[in-house]
């Protein structure tokens, strides 16, 4: 049996201590070093300067944050942005009404005077990263506790952040990598006056909707076109019509050459989150518990909204966001759940630890380090596992289920204040300023009877699932045995005082501590923030195990295999991957090819559903070849695959050929590596891009927006 064991640790170090060139989040600092190499022989035909470079523009200077989650890149010299329409999709929605429907059909400026302001949006701009690890370990200690050694890496961070961007205009941020044994600063310029410029129909950029998401072959047209502003001294500002177009330090040329296999594929942005690391005990944890409880909290909160978005165009229109929100990680989790099952990940995880465990034991000074690690983890996720479920029930049921809970969670502040033995009139003042201007955009996209009957399904679900020590009290008292919730949430409606525009406008007018505490929905979630800190003890603790094993275990693993290229987890900063454009088998006797056509589009076509609706101009397009210099052998592609490692934050980022133009933009995973987050599958991964000159052909073809392509550098060759 030992002899056996010594086997499968030998068979292990050897399958693991070579990462394949696809796999990989990597920093862009280090691309010279750790990836150029490989690179090059892949079809890079870029040096490591024209990628990433402080000392002049590079490639990096196209590459944006778009707003709080997704990723864009400059393609003209006055700042015009192109991202996923699924990432401007709030902000077309918000400026969608009945008689102006830009989600159903689409927005195009045909000039710069037609652009529209979006408050709040912001592009932010990577100015550097710095290696800061020795001036943040250096204030650590091995008596720390996890809590003594976090509070620490913040004062410390903070400080090396504040230092750096003194005087500047910049923000800065330290970030911690590999569990916390690397740190880096990153500094960001932030510009806050970023207007929407195109945005295609729902029915391009949204086409197959929920149906196709994660899904190939896909025939999305996932694009919208925004532009960044400056004041008039080309620095950051506010939206004033006075500002001008950003003038580009950078921006990307546009290929319209094409893709065929095997092509070079590189693509740089803002990967959200991933799990590389996650114990075998973590792997299971999610399986058995976490993704399915969020599948069917989600699945009915979708219901609930479908039903009143199908009976009003206004509540479409008004929750096609927090829809669209809503349901693309619903469907995530189920096919993570899947994938992991599937691919056995949980296995290979086990067998990762039983060489590791192998290895460490193999010597008393490895032992002593990290004889605690894998002990540790397993400890931390069976603390975890105490409250998961309930945890879990408050995030997505309370936080993020029926709005009122959390609206009305927002005027707590000001009832603080005005509670206060010292009143501040000037604090007063701001907050309600402040709430004034929440609850104006908050009731823009509110209808009241959908949030009630999201109230009552999910206070009935929690009260079905939560163990009965993590309910509030009051939860028992309120439930009817026979009619649920329904009559206490019709009561709480009929009562409080957020559930319109106008009474709270009143409130805020003659605004009243007592009245705010005293109203039906702040009490109902003053009950569940009583909940809140029993559960986040237990995660403290569980933290405090976790994030030791999991420091201690990836500083064995980097130990224990000193020639391999590690990349850290995606935590939102810049990272750049690389691949091919690549077709794929994703079962026994099934083969999906690299590209999709309009073809497919005209295919999937169906009148009687919403997603699969085709514009009558696209089908006279189609039916005419109209494509222009888009098309290619009598052909308009509109999507393609490549073997590119990225995740959620990617949404929008550039797919670049190995001149760095640009040929296509990042939006979706795959069905089959929905695992992808934890374990990445090279034979299955894949990252699904809408091809640019699909971009452009609609752009051209369909909206006639000339003065957007006019503006464009497209090459041919």
């Amino acid at each position: 049996m030992k002899k056996l064991l010594v086997i499968l640790v030998v068979f292990l170090l050897g399958s693991t201590a070579t990462v394949k060139a696809d796999e990989g989040m990597w920093l862009p600092l280090f691309i010279e070093r750790l990836n150029y190499v490989d690179m090059q022989k892949m079809g890079l035909q870029l040096t490591p300067d024209e990628i990433y470079s402080i000392n002049h523009s590079s490639l990096k200077d196209a590459i944006i944050i778009f707003g709080g989650g997704c990723t864009g890149e400059i393609v003209s010299p006055e700042g015009l942005i192109f991202t996923n329409h699924h990432c401007g999709y709030g902000q077309i929605q918000s400026h969608s009404t009945i008689e102006h429907d830009y989600l159903t059909d689409g927005f195009w400026a045909m000039s710069k005077n037609e652009e529209l302001p979006n408050e709040g949006l912001s592009a932010r701009f990577l100015v550097r990263i710095e290696d800061v690890t020795d001036q943040v370990l250096t204030s650590l200690n091995d008596n720390m506790t996890e809590q003594q050694r976090s509070d620490k890496v913040r004062e410390v961070s903070r400080a090396i952040a504040d230092k750096a961007i003194e005087g500047s205009g910049y923000d800065g941020y330290v970030r911690g990598f590999f569990g916390g044994n690397e740190y880096y600063l990153f500094v960001y310029e932030t510009y806050r006056d970023v207007r929407l410029v195109g945005a295609p129909p729902s029915s391009i950029g949204k086409y197959g909707a929920d149906t196709d998401n994660w899904m190939w072959p896909r025939h999305t047209g996932d694009f919208s076109i925004f532009r960044v502003y400056t004041g008039p001294d080309g620095k950051p500002a506010d939206f004033d019509k006075e500002n001008v177009p950003l003038k580009s330090k950078y921006y990307l040329p546009v290929s319209i050459k094409g893709v065929e296999k095997g092509d070079f594929a590189m693509i740089m942005g803002y990967p959200g989150s991933t799990q590389r690391y996650l114990s075998s005990w973590g792997v299971k944890l999610a399986v058995d518990e976490s993704n399915m409880t969020v599948v069917d909290i989600r699945a009915e909160k979708l219901e609930i909204m479908r039903q009143f978005m199908d009976a009003d165009p206004a509540v479409r229109i008004d929750y096609a966001s927090k829809y669209a929100r809503t349901s693309n990680y619903w469907k995530y989790f189920i096919g993570q759940t899947k994938g992991l099952k599937r691919l056995k990940v949980y296995d290979k995880k086990l067998h990762e630890e039983a060489a590791f465990d192998q290895w460490v034991n193999a010597d008393a000074a490895r032992q002593a380090k990290y004889g605690d690690a894998l002990q540790l983890r397993e400890q931390g996720i069976e603390k975890m596992k105490t409250v998961n479920l309930s945890q879990i029930y408050l995030n997505e049921a309370i936080s993020r289920g029926s709005e009122i809970l959390m609206f009305s969670r927002r005027f707590k502040a000001l009832a603080d204040l005005l509670e206060a033995k010292d009143k501040d009139q000037e604090a007063i003042d701001k907050e309600i300023t402040q709430l004034r201007a929440y609850a104006s955009g908050y009731f823009d996209d509110y209808y009241k009877p959908l949030d009630k009957a999201l109230l009552t399904a999910m206070l009935e679900m929690y009260y079905q699932n939560v163990p009965k020590q993590y309910q509030p009290e009051m939860l028992a008292k309120i439930y009817d045995a026979k009619k649920g919730f329904e009559p206490y949430t019709a009561k709480l409606f009929d009562k409080t005082v957020f559930a319109s525009r106008e009474s709270v406008n009143a409130l805020l007018d003659k605004p009243s501590a007592k009245k705010i505490m005293n109203d039906p929905a702040t009490e109902l979630m003053e009950a569940f923030m009583k909940i809140m800190p029993q559960i986040r003890e237990v995660l403290s603790a569980a933290d405090e195990k976790q994030s030791k094993g999991e420091r201690l275990y990836i500083a064995g693993l980097r130990q224990m295999y000193p020639d391999r290229k590690f990349y850290p987890d995606a935590n939102f900063t810049m990272r750049l991957s690389y691949g091919q454009v690549l077709d794929y088998y994703p079962a026994d006797a099934v083969h999906y090819d690299y590209y999709t056509t309009l073809s497919g589009v005209m295919q999937k076509e169906d009148p009687s559903t919403w997603e699969f609706v085709v514009p009558e101009k696209l089908k006279q397009l189609y039916q005419n070849k109209d494509y222009g210099r888009y098309g290619k052998d009598g052909e308009m592609v509109v999507g393609f695959l490549t073997t590119n490692d990225i995740t959620g934050g990617n949404s929008g980022s550039p797919v670049m050929n190995g001149k760095g133009e640009l040929i296509g933009l990042a939006f979706d995973g795959n069905w089959e590596a929905m695992s992808g987050d934890i374990a990445f599958e090279p034979e299955l991964q894949r990252t699904i891009c809408v091809d640019i000159r699909y971009v452009l052909f609609i752009i051209d073809k369909f909206a006639g927006a000339q003065n957007i392509i006019d503006e464009l550098n497209i090459v041919a060759d």
